[in-house]
Formats: structure tokens, C-alpha cells, sequence
């Protein structure tokens, strides 16, 4: 492991803010007091802090030397609506919110980078440090570029990364070309006629014809999809009645799908509307049909990704760098800057040992272990991208 020595030193107090965090987790662009944190700390290095962007954002600017390059370094603040299952002493102490996807962990490494960034590395350009609100859902990468965030910090590329549970602490994945999937929502409400259950024959009932639509949308992944191309579409919700002896006038489903492809995004807003349609048609019921594109796939461009597995490859090992990932079917909206600029997404591994759960689990916590390694990875990238002009 070539860690950067000041930074595995500056470990204790890199943990002592990201279980700080962790106590106090925030939902997405409710992150006032993780942004108060994030903009004191950068402040009291003296780096260049503009608040307040998308409303929660943070951005943290370390200029060195005369280069007019520049690059950005992301960071996401939000937490999750889940109600903590562990008893340590750093557990969050609200409530029904947790950050059980590691941004507690993905803020402080940033942080732990800030500092060397700005007392000791070697670099000549800009760092942008971004500390983006409401990944969770949300968009708050839309939300910042909508409010100008290359406008203000013009950069040239822009990274992200990501913990993942399940590879081992000090080992990283990238490729490039897609690493995230697309995430769209969708909401169907059936409208029926309501009655009194012993007389089903004077109603239509609205529990029947979803459930029809819910059998029918299984159907479009395994028999409309190219079964090479990655697709998933999940039923997460279905409502409607509040008694036992009545069919109700109305029910909601909805759900999410998940794909790489525009042309995928495009076939399961279209075929699932023409089957509810169909459907509802057949049984005498009406529809309401809403489909909403959340968050583009994440694609890595390749020169970014192939510097950026160089640059893991130096801290951990070259067989620790796992360069041709299977791409995950979640999603992450890091993807919206990656429309805008060139950049990368990492995955960097948080441990497979016991206790290791998945993230947006009840039982999940970011691994301190790993501060000092994504700390180091996000120096060195900047050292590589703004390499220091030799004097002439």
C-alpha cells in the first residue's frame, strides 16, 4: 500500500469528522449542517469556500502556481430516509435518518485530500473541491450545474467515487464507458368503481386490473429487451384500500427501471403505457400514466478512466485495480456532470470481512480504514492531472 503518509497520520482526526457526520445524518438538501462542516474546515485551511450553491452546496478552490487548468473533485453530502440498526457509539442519532451509503465517508476522504492538497502537494492549476448535496434521489448534481457550477469553477474533467461494499479495503474498480445505470420512475393509477365486497359484480375493481398490469410489466424485460442488453423493472409499491369489505374506487402502483440505453429508457415508457392502456381498456377502468426520467447512466470517458485506474494502480497495487468491472444496475446522479464534462467514476472497496453489509442497509457503516487510501487516490489524481510546469 503507498498511502501518503501525512494522510494515513491525519486518519484519527479524518475519522472523527466522518463519525461526526455520521451522528448527524441530513437528507438530501437539508444538509445545513454537513455544509457548515465541510465550508469551516476548508475555511480554516484557508481555501477559497462559495456556499449556499443548489441551495446545500459547497465548493472548496486550491489554486497553485500560474496554470490556468483546472479540474474537479466530488464529494456527495446526503443521507438516507432509514432508521439505523446499529448500537455504536457513532450512530446517528436522528431518528429515521442514516447515512447508510457511505457520503459521510466520501466527505471526509475529500477533506482529508483538501488538506494535503493545500499545505503539501505538488500541483500547478486549479482543484475544485465540490461538495454536492441530494444524490439520494434527488438530483442534486442537476441542481448545481443548473445553478452554474462550471459556469462559476470551470473545469477541464471531473472525478467521482464511490465505496462498495463487498470489495476489499484497498482495491479499486473502473473502466471505461458505463459504470451506473439510468433511473427512471414510474406511477400508474387505476380507476375503477368501488363497491361493497359481496357484490363484485356491480364494480371494476381497480385491485384487479393492477395486478393484471403489474403480471403484464414482468413480461417486458424477459420478451421486449434484447436479453444482452442490462435492464431492470421493479414493482415497489402498490396501494389501494382500507377495508375488508370494500373494493376500492382506486389503486397507485409504481416503481423504478434501471438500463444503459436511450433507446431501453424509450421502450419501457412507451410499452408500459400502451399495456396499462390496453388493460384498464379491457376491464372498464381509466388510467393515469406517469413515467420520469431521474438520472442518465454514468459513462466514464475513456482517457479519464484509464488515468484515473493509472493513479489507484500507484497506491494499491496494479492487481488491486479491477479494470473491466461488471456495471452496476444502481445509479448515481455524478452522471450529469459527466454530460457536461470528461471524467471518471471509481469504486473503491470497503471491506468483504464479517459484518460488511450492502449500502442503503439499516446495518451499514463506512470503513474507517479506507479514509487514508481515497484520500491519497483523490491527491494523486490531482498531482497527475495539474503536473507541476518545469521552469524554463
Amino acid at each position: 500500500m503507498n498511502t501518503i503518509p501525512a494522510l494515513d497520520a491525519y486518519r484519527t482526526e479524518l475519522t472523527k469528522i466522518r463519525r461526526d457526520i455520521h451522528q448527524h445524518p441530513e437528507l438530501a438538501f437539508e444538509e445545513h449542517r454537513t455544509a457548515r462542516i465541510v465550508a469551516e474546515t476548508l475555511e480554516a485551511l484557508d481555501i477559497e469556500v462559495e456556499t449556499g450553491i443548489a441551495g446545500t452546496g459547497v465548493v472548496g478552490s486550491i489554486q497553485k502556481g500560474r496554470g490556468n487548468r483546472a479540474i474537479g473533485l466530488r464529494a456527495d453530502l446526503d443521507a438516507l430516509p432509514i432508521h439505523e440498526a446499529n448500537d455504536f457509539a457513532h450512530a446517528s442519532k436522528i431518528p429515521g435518518k442514516m447515512h447508510a451509503c457511505g457520503h459521510d465517508g466520501h466527505t471526509a476522504m475529500l477533506l482529508g485530500a483538501a488538506k494535503y492538497l493545500k499545505e503539501e502537494a505538488d500541483f500547478e492549476g486549479t482543484v475544485h473541491l465540490i461538495f454536492q448535496p441530494a444524490e439520494e434521489n434527488e438530483g442534486g448534481g442537476r441542481a448545481m450545474i443548473e445553478a452554474g457550477l462550471f459556469d462559476r469553477f470551470p473545469v477541464e474533467s471531473v472525478f467521482g467515487m464511490h465505496n462498495i461494499p463487498g470489495m476489499p479495503v484497498g482495491t479499486f474498480a473502473i473502466k471505461p464507458g458505463p459504470m451506473m445505470a439510468a433511473f427512471d420512475i414510474f406511477k400508474v393509477k387505476v380507476k375503477g368503481k368501488g363497491g361493497h365486497a359481496a357484490m363484485p359484480q356491480f364494480t371494476v375493481d381497480p385491485i384487479i386490473v393492477g395486478s393484471k398490469i403489474v403480471d403484464a410489466f414482468q413480461t417486458i424485460v424477459s420478451r421486449y429487451i434484447d436479453p444482452q442488453q442490462p435492464a431492470v423493472l421493479s414493482i415497489t409499491q402498490f396501494h389501494g384500500g382500507d377495508a375488508y369489505n370494500v373494493i376500492p374506487n382506486e389503486v397507485e402502483i409504481s416503481g423504478c427501471t434501471r438500463c444503459f440505453s436511450p433507446k431501453v429508457q424509450a421502450l419501457f415508457e412507451n410499452k408500459m403505457k400502451q399495456m396499462a392502456e390496453d388493460i384498464c381498456h379491457a376491464f372498464g377502468a381509466t388510467l393515469e400514466f406517469t413515467f420520469e426520467k431521474r438520472y442518465p447512466p454514468t459513462v466514464n470517458s475513456a482517457a479519464e478512466a484509464e488515468i484515473a485506474g493509472q493513479v489507484a494502480a500507484g497506491i494499491v497495487g496494479a492487481n488491486r485495480v479491477n479494470l473491466n468491472p461488471t456495471p452496476a444496475m444502481g445509479s448515481e446522479d455524478f452522471a450529469f456532470m459527466l454530460q457536461e464534462k470528461p471524467g471518471s467514476y471509481i469504486w473503491i472497496g470497503n471491506g468483504d470481512g464479517e459484518g460488511s453489509c450492502s449500502v442503503h442497509n439499516p446495518g451499514y457503516d463506512f470503513n474507517d480504514d479506507v479514509l487514508p487510501i481515497g484520500a491519497s487516490y483523490w491527491v494523486r489524481l490531482a498531482e497527475t492531472l495539474l503536473p507541476p510546469v518545469a521552469a524554463s
